[in-house]
């Protein structure tokens, strides 16, 4: 694979990277923030939800710049996003303003999820795009990870105000990726879609290897018309399988985790400083199974990883709720990192992939638009009444839920998922349909 390739994969993943800082460095803060404000465990839910609200609005708009001033500045735009809220948030006074910050920077999350997948997709050969757009999810889960460890670092810094520094780091990591951005091209098939720029679409096939001249007319050949409706009868089918995979991503309970994995371990009677080191560990098993999903997603195929993670869940989550209802919870931090790890090599591996894989060329933007949307839509809920179920009922309950869920998935997987390895995304639409 050309190294060039790579280094842009590489560079446009890093709002991956800023995806997970934002995402995971609130579970350290989410405490402190309770108390200061004084916070019921419903208004508790809706500060930290705000961001995830944000993001399904951003999913949703994110189509919009993507498609009209291009994959490249939209990113660009997503970074300086980033870094002002970030700052914001950490400075903020009253939850009021806290929440206005965070619902901004969910904005930003929401679109690096639809647009930085997107981009990939369409510069990635077929053979090798699997492994390409995972390198996004490789940055998330690492942005989780340096959340986490920032987190533990930075407990006590600044006394009670603490949480302030972890919300602020965020800012340094999105200055440097918005200026990585300008080295980066725009995507071939943004300049022949959208800008008409055929010369320059060439010259960055040429560098991928791509039979340019080919390339060119099987894209221009695979839609009718730039503005078709997405919600064409003839396209029901990728919605349908982008809502339910993104609809089962997050009723697996896996936000519920990274948002509140210290409130879950101090369920299991876990001490606060013993819990913010256990969510370290959550990182590291993510970042570890994630690699090993990288590794196996263009070998195994997406519908493979997607079994092994849904048989894994409903291990992991049973197993969880079963020592909730005991005497004894030392062993659920174990089980909870099993969840992680059959998160990472399943459902965390093959979503975003999938997602901007599923839908044609025409579509392909507002597609994925469409299954980020859902999915964070879906987080927001979760996030939002997760505090209140854990303050009103067992964790025997809720896991037992999601348990429950995951076997909904395995059918999902089963009976309706297709296998979109080495597809070249031309071809997608007549696979999706016939499968």
């Amino acid at each position: 694979m050309n190294s060039k390739l790579i280094l842009w994969s590489i560079t446009v993943g890093l709002g991956g990277l800023l995806f997970g800082l934002d995402v995971a460095v609130i579970s350290g803060a989410e405490s402190a923030i309770q108390k200061l404000w004084n916070l019921t465990d419903w208004m508790h839910g809706t500060a930290i939800a705000m961001a995830l609200y944000g993001t399904a609005f951003g999913a949703a708009l994110g189509t919009i710049p993507a498609n009209k001033i291009g994959r490249k500045k939209t990113l660009i735009w997503i970074g300086i996003l980033f870094l002002l809220t970030s700052v914001g948030a950490a400075l903020a006074q009253d939850v009021y303003t806290f929440m206005i910050f965070r619902f901004i920077s969910g904005l930003s999350i929401g679109a690096s999820s639809v647009v930085a997948p997107v981009y990939i997709s369409e510069i990635a050969p077929a053979k090798y795009r699997g492994r390409m757009v995972i390198s996004f999810q490789l940055n998330v889960v690492t942005g989780i990870l340096v959340a986490y460890g920032s987190n533990y670092l930075l407990a006590g810094v600044g006394g009670a105000n603490d949480w302030r520094w972890m919300l602020g780091v965020v800012a340094i990591p999105s200055a440097l990726f918005s200026a990585c951005m300008l080295l980066v091209p725009e995507t071939p098939r943004w300049l022949v879609l959208y800008k008409k720029d055929e010369e320059a679409a060439k010259k960055v096939m040429s560098i991928t290897g791509e039979a340019t001249d080919d390339m060119i007319a099987d894209i221009k050949n695979s839609v009718g018309a730039v503005k078709e409706s997405l919600f064409n009868p003839k396209f029901y089918k990728p919605l349908l399988l982008a809502f339910l995979i993104a609809t089962f991503n997050q009723l697996s309970g896996i936000n519920a985790i990274i948002y509140f994995a210290p409130k879950v371990f101090e369920m299991a009677g876990i001490g606060r400083s013993g819990a913010l080191l256990s969510t370290v560990g959550i990182g590291v098993v993510n970042l570890l199974f994630t690699i090993t999903g990288w590794y196996l997603i263009d070998r195994f195929g997406r519908r493979t990883l997607m079994f092994i993670g849904s048989i894994g869940y409903i291990i992991s989550l049973s197993m969880i709720a079963v020592s909730f209802n005991g005497n004894d919870h030392s062993a659920i931090v174990y089980y909870v990192f099993m969840f992680i790890a059959a998160h990472a090599v399943g459902q965390g591996a093959v979503i975003w992939v999938f997602l901007s894989e599923l839908f044609p060329n025409a579509v392909r933007a507002a597609g994925t638009s469409f299954g980020c949307l859902t999915h964070w839509v879906f987080a927001a809920l979760v996030a939002q009444v997760f505090p209140y179920f854990a303050g009103t009922v067992s964790g025997t309950y809720i896991f037992g839920f999601f348990a429950v869920m995951m076997v909904l998935q395995l059918l999902y997987v089963w009976k309706m998922m297709p296998e979109t390895k080495g597809l070249a995304l031309e071809d997608m639409e007549g696979t999706i349909v016939l499968h």
